[in-house]
């Protein structure tokens, strides 16, 4: 009887753990668990500080799935913010010396800085980023305008280079960057980093070195390929380590190459970058009719200082759409925008181009167009005094209501204001010979000096001498 109560335990256990480890053969492998501590492998080489996993935590209760709703259309997103996107693409080589080190403690120890110029790039930086990817160049040159402007389109430096990429006048219009008394195509964010970029490809197609380039942009072409060639007949090597320069361009290179090394791996100079999305910022508005500048940002619902620094290149406060065929809002506002325009039933300009006829002085300009002069000095930026309008000079005046059409596209191009100081009237000038037969040349007065002479005629002649001012004072 013992024998058998003990055959069917047996039995009975055997069953029930069975049944205990049916389902859990049923499973799937689960993956091995990995450490909370535990960080990514970092390829060699790669300047990215190691990525570690966030504490496990226990699962979250389930959620329920919200239906789909009907959003407007949103730019394309990216993985990652925009700085990872940016590291990917490095493809320069390195450089380190003492210079670079040397931009790494400035940069690092003025982080307020840093984060003025982050804030500035996020209008921008998406767009940079795009165009050198779609002409497979190295995204450290993304980083280019904090070395150039800290990102501000309106930046001047004293050899009168402007905009985020610091164009001089010369080479801005050898890049088909427009000037005129309208806008400043070196301010434009598109049109200057197409010619920004137009310009390095040419200088790395010279001398097929990026840091060479970079030397170039700053110095120009031609004194770089003079101290590589002066190099060159003293058997010297012709890297830019080794060339001769100004400190300006000297530090140059080290300078992106110090703002790369933070961006690589922020954690390691004590720096934080602020966060910049991977999607557009702005997209590009069409504009059919002049239009003010402060309707149109109006007309977007964007504040007028956004507005404008979307379109630096834009000098007056109306947009000439022969001259600007497209303005940039924040990306989303277009809609808003043509929304509004097209139930807008006021002017939309205010302004409009006027041709000086004949060269005038600002007052008389004034008198003629119905302003007073010093509006006309303020709107159109005119600060010299003592100076005429030159003849030809296209100068913004307040638009009628009665006028209809709008700025034609060979003024809105081409208008130029133009000040010059005429120079004084030639003198009249005689040339006789004295007795001893040498030219005397003798000069008719001015015609202030000859009233002046008029006015004294007869009149006797007092020295001020201290001599004659003590025997006066002795008379008395």
């Amino acid at each position: 009887m013992k024998l058998i109560f003990t055959l069917l335990l047996a039995t009975v256990s055997s069953l029930t753990l069975a049944q205990t480890i049916h389902p859990l053969q049923a499973m799937p492998a689960l993956p091995p668990v990995v450490d909370a501590s535990a960080s990514l492998p970092v390829p060699s080489g790669s300047l990215l500080p190691p990525l570690t996993f966030p504490p496990i935590s226990a699962p979250a209760a389930a959620q329920p799935v919200p239906t789909a709703l009907t959003l407007p259309a949103a730019p394309p997103i990216g993985t990652g913010d925009l700085w990872d996107r940016i590291r990917r693409g490095f493809a320069m080589p390195d450089l380190q010396d003492e210079f670079v080190t040397n931009r790494e403690q400035w940069y690092a120890t003025r982080p307020d800085y840093i984060a003025r110029m982050t804030e500035r790039s996020k209008k921008y930086l998406y767009h940079v980023v795009e165009e050198l990817e779609a002409r497979k160049m190295p995204t450290e040159l993304a980083l280019l305008p904090f070395i150039e402007s800290a990102f501000n389109p309106q930046a001047v430096s004293s050899a009168k280079a402007a905009g985020m990429w610091q164009f001089i006048p010369s080479t801005g219009r050898d890049y088909s960057l427009k000037q005129n008394t309208f806008r400043d195509d070196r301010r434009d964010v598109q049109a200057s980093t197409r010619a920004a970029l137009d310009y390095l490809q040419k200088l790395y197609g010279m001398f097929g070195d990026w840091q060479l380039a970079l030397a170039a942009y700053n110095w120009g072409e031609g004194s770089v390929g003079r101290a590589i060639a002066k190099n060159q007949r003293l058997g010297l090597p012709t890297t830019y380590s080794d060339l001769k320069m100004p400190n300006e361009t000297r530090y140059y290179v080290p300078k992106l190459q110090a703002v790369k090394n933070i961006v690589s791996n922020p954690v390691q100079f004590n720096t934080l970058l602020d966060e910049i999305p991977n999607h557009p910022y702005f997209q590009s508005v069409p504009i059919t009719r002049d239009m003010d500048v402060a309707i149109a940002a109006k007309m977007a619902q964007v504040p007028l200082a956004d507005f404008k620094a979307l379109n630096p290149s834009l000098s007056r406060p109306v947009i000439l759409a022969a001259g600007t065929p497209q303005v940039l809002m924040p990306w989303g506002n277009a809609e808003t925008f043509n929304t509004n325009l097209g139930e807008y039933k006021g002017a939309l300009a205010s302004w409009t181009a006027w041709t000086a006829p004949s060269s005038m002085n600002p007052k008389d300009a004034a008198k003629r167009v119905g302003m007073s002069e010093a509006s006309l000095r303020e709107i159109n930026g005119i600060a010299m005094h003592k100076g005429l309008i030159k003849a030809g000079s296209t100068l913004l005046i307040p638009r009628s209501v009665h006028k209809m059409e709008d700025v034609t596209a060979q003024v809105a191009d081409n208008g130029q204001l133009t000040m010059f100081v005429p120079p004084p009237p030639p003198q009249k000038c005689k040339v006789r010979k004295a007795k001893n037969g040498r030219p005397i040349t003798s000069c008719a007065k001015s015609s202030k000096a000859a009233k002046a002479t008029k006015t004294n005629a007869g009149k006797p002649l007092h020295k001020t001498t201290s001599s004659s001012k003590r025997k006066k004072h002795a008379q008395k």
